[in-house]
């Protein structure tokens, strides 16, 4: 008999408790959040009384970047038009203004006949996608810290503000694990390598975020790790047999679900092994969500894990024994939209066993699709109804049917409140990583010439770095500060390598940040690290700190001091710089291994001076 725990029980989970759920023994906690037999009959009883059209559109979610709208404007009508016309069954918000966000969807909420699921990815908390809220360390920065308590809180506080805005459908955790070095989409968004690791913490982020009775969704099944390929760019071809994918992919899935996760997210990803049907590119790029310039990897594969029956029905939905909501990847990304159509790709995904459709890049053609295939007989009512129930209940439990609006007087006394940033500080200056020490190297020896230099692979001029420069200074340290991107300009670049020959000492901020669809998504441009070899070959003391991918030190074998704080979030930028200070203890432990240079668990234990 499985043990169940009450929401507060929960809020209370210890570290323990979470490593015996780990462990996926019988005795293992399971929240105690799932649409009750109330929830079901409701659904049961107000399914038969919609139309075909309503059905087919609770099925599509659309992707907006919410700003202030006149409702006379052409953005507010062509969003009236979905929600009205088009009768879609939710929308997921990404970067944006916080009360502009909860207005928007307050106003389609008014506007549709039922009630919208509003979801937001929140892999860091909702600071992830709004910079007016905090935005916490990455997941592997919380497996470096070691304690699985982080993650359940951090969960929480995501779950809680979350709710605060009108989200109620949250896409996290990221379960893949990350176990290619040379994956250009997940890397720090996983929470490491280990798959009982990725389990243990992000089954504990996923109970957090349901305590606060919001959907959590385990992401991206089977597996997106082991892929050198980003899939808004293509799609990636995992060739292993289903003993590898039992032994490692699926564990923490099955964790995830054994604790009673609502949903789960399908990855466009091929695995020719489950499912072998060949497919081909379509005569022209039908468009999706590379980033302008980013080369398009267009190739013979075999059909996505999105369309693919024997990954959603098969494994997921008989093997597994989910019963939750299955949602799509974004269904605009490369990976997709290289090889299908809008109108095929929807009903394909539906045939599959996919539940919710998210972000079409033709919202029109899909629901055009699916309502053919609906009217031919392709997708059986049986088929549909099964969906439509499935979120209806969920809806239904989330209490959506009784209170649909979100308050906006309540926002600011619930987001960002005073104890979130201490979290956050708490678990970056946890979560510092100091791989490599030169002897006398480290703490800083402020009376040397100090030069810091950030190399950035976005275009931040500059900004991406003030967390770093700004805790420096406030902490006494004296230096010169350079800054480059790809884009720099050649004064940059010469005031730069100038700053970098005078010092005794370079800080290097190596901020080589994931950022999907992207060229050189997880390096470095190359007039900066030029600069850095430079400095290593003139045998300077360098300080090598990766802001983004711990993987970097693979380009830069010589260095001699290697610190990961695994992102550019404030709290690891303060944390990293209190560690070279020799301010606070440096206690990470590295989550991953770096390919031919240290295994993972590799952190020295330093005490503050």
């Amino acid at each position: 008999m499985k043990k169940y725990l009450t929401s507060t029980l929960l809020m209370c989970l210890t570290a323990a408790n979470l490593g015996v759920l780990a462990r996926g023994v019988n005795s293992q906690p399971r929240a105690q959040f799932w649409p009750t037999k109330k929830s079901e009959e409701f659904a049961v009883k107000l399914v038969k009384k919609m139309t075909v059209e309503e059905k087919i559109g609770q099925l599509v979610h659309i992707g907006i970047n919410a700003r202030f709208a006149n409702q006379g404007s052409s953005y507010f009508k062509d969003l009236r038009r979905h929600v009205v016309d088009n009768k879609l069954g939710g929308i997921i918000f990404f970067g944006a203004p916080i009360y502009e966000t909860t207005h928007l969807a307050n106003r389609m909420q008014e506007l549709a006949k039922y009630p919208l699921l509003m979801s937001l990815d929140a892999e860091t908390g909702i600071g992830m996608r709004f910079e007016d809220a905090t935005n916490f360390p990455w997941a592997m920065a919380v497996t470096a810290t070691g304690n699985p308590e982080f993650a359940r809180r951090m969960g929480v506080v995501t779950g809680r503000e979350a709710k605060a805005i009108g989200i109620r459908h949250v896409y996290a955790p990221v379960l893949d694990v990350n176990n290619n070095a040379a994956n250009p989409v997940i890397n720090v968004r996983s929470f490491g390598e280990d798959p009982d690791d990725v389990g243990r913490f992000g089954t504990a982020f996923a109970l957090g975020i349901q305590s606060q009775q919001v959907i959590a969704t385990a992401k991206h099944f089977p597996g997106h790790g082991d892929t050198n390929v980003d899939s808004h760019r293509g799609l990636p071809i995992i060739d292993l047999p289903k003993s590898r994918l039992d032994a490692l992919e699926l564990r923490p899935f099955k964790q995830a679900i054994d604790a009673g996760i609502g949903s789960i997210m399908i990855a466009h990803i091929a695995l020719p092994q489950i499912d072998n049907e060949q497919i081909k590119p379509l005569p022209s790029y039908g468009g999706g969500d590379a980033e302008d310039g980013s080369e398009i990897v267009s190739q013979g594969a075999t059909i996505p894990a999105t369309l693919s029956a024997k990954v959603q029905t098969d494994i997921l939905r008989k093997e597994l024994g989910f019963k939750g909501l299955i949602v799509s990847d974004a269904m605009s990304m490369s990976g997709l939209t290289i090889y299908f159509s809008q109108e095929e790709a929807g009903v394909r995904a539906i045939l599959a066993g996919t539940d919710i459709l998210e972000k079409p890049h033709d919202v029109d053609a899909m629901i055009r699709g699916l309502a053919a295939a609906v009217k031919s007989g392709r997708i059986s009512m049986e088929r549909l109804d099964e969906s439509v129930k499935r979120q209806i209940a969920w809806k239904h439990e989330l209490g959506l049917f009784k209170s649909r609006m979100t308050p906006l007087d309540k926002i600011d006394r619930i987001v960002s409140s005073p104890d979130v940033n201490v979290l956050a500080d708490e678990i970056g200056a946890a979560a510092i990583t100091l791989v490599r020490q030169n002897s006398g190297d480290l703490p800083l020896d402020r009376s040397k010439k100090i030069a810091v230099l950030g190399i950035s692979n976005g275009l931040d001029g500059g900004l991406v770095m003030s967390p770093l420069s700004s805790s420096l200074r406030a902490n006494g340290l004296r230096f010169s500060q350079a800054y480059l991107q790809e884009n720099s300009l050649r004064a940059q670049v010469d005031g730069a390598r100038k700053a970098v020959r005078e010092a005794d000492t370079v800080v290097v901020g190596l901020y080589g940040r994931v950022r999907s669809g992207a060229r050189n998504s997880v390096g470095i441009p190359d007039n900066g690290a030029a600069i850095l070899r430079d400095a290593l070959a003139a045998n300077k003391t360098v300080i090598g700190i990766s802001f983004g991918n711990p993987y970097i030190l693979g380009s830069f074998p010589e260095m001699k001091n290697y610190i990961v704080a695994y992102g550019d979030m404030p709290g690891l930028q303060r944390g990293a710089a209190k560690a070279i200070l020799g301010l606070q203890d440096t206690t990470g432990k590295l989550p991953i291994s770096l390919p031919g240079l240290h295994p993972r668990g590799t952190g020295i234990q330093i005490k503050k001076n």
